[in-house]
Order: structure tokens, then sequence, then C-alpha cells
């Protein structure tokens, strides 16, 4: 029986690749890979890290279906679609394609990603059969801590860890320690008296830092951000606010 093997990859450093995922790496006999557009710079990123590590390595690339944004009302329903949509396109690759197949996940496949759900639907539509796994990678929030040198909570406290899109809800329901991902915007209004560490693009050659109270390095923060997408072509942040 084939296997399907989700490996988490890091943020973006091939040197943080853990040897259990490069060993899951040379484990398959090819990679199924999302294409968002064109000149997709992930993908590239994704290649990249393939090639210092399994060089002679198969990657498939399947466009990435639309999502449904028409209503943001309804994001749980369009994100559903989406995901079905996914595991149909990951379903007709593995079909005509034999072997052992990788996916390949930024960061850890726990936090806030979707392969894991994909690799299910895949299996429970009942055309694929496999065994599966999943590799941990190092998630951006460990990378995030480390390059700041600090520790993501008080003594004894919890920490909450949600996404942009939730983090005013996070707010107002009192959390005082919360880590965000996802986030499409900086949306720090308010808030100019919290700490934050802030990271986008952690591990790659475009990583850019930034700490302090927001209030007092809120422009830097954009221009940071704004100059991270603008050199990569992409960003991906991730940052700790503390009240």
């Amino acid at each position: 029986m084939r296997r399907i093997r989700v490996i988490g990859i890091g943020p973006g450093d091939p040197d943080q690749v853990t040897l259990e995922a490069i060993a899951a790496m040379h484990s398959v006999a090819y990679f199924v890979v999302a294409e968002k557009a064109d000149d997709d710079q992930l993908l590239a990123a994704r290649q990249a890290l393939l090639a210092r590590h399994v060089p002679d390595a198969k990657v498939i690339a399947v466009r990435d279906p639309e999502r449904d944004r028409a209503d943001p009302a309804d994001y749980q329903g369009a994100v559903t679609d989406w995901h079905e949509a996914r595991a149909e396109a990951y379903e007709r690759v593995i079909l005509d394609h034999p072997g052992d197949v990788g996916f390949l996940v930024w960061g850890d496949p726990a936090f806030y990603d979707s392969t894991i759900r994909i690799v299910e639907r895949i299996l429970a539509r009942g055309q694929v059969e496999a065994e599966w796994d999943v590799i941990p990678g190092i998630s951006s929030l460990q990378l995030l801590a480390a390059r700041h040198r600090i520790v993501l909570h008080e003594i004894g406290q919890p920490i909450l860890v949600t996404t942009g899109r939730k983090l005013r809800e996070a707010v107002d329901a009192g959390a005082d320690n919360i880590l965000v991902m996802l986030s499409a915007r900086l949306d720090l209004d308010g808030l100019e008296d919290w700490q934050i560490w802030w990271g986008a693009n952690l591990g790659t050659e475009h990583e850019a830092l930034v700490a302090g109270r927001i209030g007092d390095v809120l422009g830097e923060l954009n221009e940071s951000r704004d100059a991270v997408k603008l050199a990569a072509g992409w960003v991906m942040d991730a940052y700790l606010l503390r009240r």
C-alpha cells in the first residue's frame, strides 16, 4: 500500500528542516505542491529547499483552486468548499502517479494549515487507498521566539494562538498574551500601549524583525512589512502581543 507523508519543513531556512523530515522527503516518489500563480514565489521556495535536501526530487505543481471570498460572513463555508476542491485536485494527481507522495508544509502542520484536513478528505472520498503520517516541523512561532530571544509566555501564564482575523475577538475577551498568525494586514489600532515582537518571512533571506511598544514602532512595522513583500513577492508574518 502506498503512503502519504505530510512533512513539516520549517519556516523557510533549509538548515531548519529536521533530520526526520529529510528522511521522509527521501522516502517518497514525488511531491504534490500547490501553485497559486504563474510566478508563485512560495512554489519556488519549496523547490529551492528540495534542491538542497533532495536534488533529484520530482515535483508536481497543482494549480490551487480559487477560494470564494465574496461573502466574508460565510468564511467557514468558503474554506470547506476550497478544501474539497483541493482534495479533488490532489486526488487526481495521486491516482495518476504511482508511489508514495509527500506534501511539504510550511512550519509545522499542526498550526493553521489545511494539509492534514485535505488528506483526510482525499482518503474519505474512497478512491485512494493509502497509509499516511505527519512529520512535525519547526514552526514560525518557535523561530519568532528564538530571533527575539524571548519566552512566549509570562511565568505560569497562558498564551493564546490565533489569526489576524480573530485578533480583536481575543483582545475583547481579555487575553493578555497573544500569538498571531495569518494576518492579511496589521490591525493594531487601539493597542498602542501593548508590546509587540514581530517577524516576517522568518528563516528566509528577506526576514525582518521589529519589537517595542506598538505606539512607538507602528510606522517601522508597516514600512518593514511593505519592504518584505516588495523584495520577496510575498509576506508571511507572525507576532506576539503582550498587554
